[in-house]
């Protein structure tokens, strides 16, 4: 990826840590939860690639209705007359 742009500098910390610069995180859409892939081929070169985890990953599927009235929970249903499952107590 070759760019006219100066390069970023970041320093490793001595527990072996280095932060991204904000401008590289917002031009490759780095967020948090999200991981990197370091590799180094047979030259000796690095390469690293982001690998997406974000967060509400199940964002995009529509709910599976389980009968009744929607105030159950996969945690209830069945049990609605047993004194132990109750809100009441």
């Amino acid at each position: 990826m070759a760019t006219e742009e100066a390069p970023e500098e970041t320093k490793v910390s001595d527990r072996g840590m280095v932060t991204i610069p904000a401008s590289l995180r917002r031009r490759l859409d780095i967020e948090a939860g999200d991981k990197l892939r370091w590799d180094i081929d047979e030259e000796g070169d690095l390469s690293v690639e982001v690998v997406k985890q974000r967060y509400g990953a199940f964002d995009d599927f529509e709910p599976v209705p389980m009968g009744g009235a929607g105030s159950e929970t996969h945690d209830l249903a069945g049990h609605e007359d047993d004194p132990t499952f109750s809100e009441n107590n």
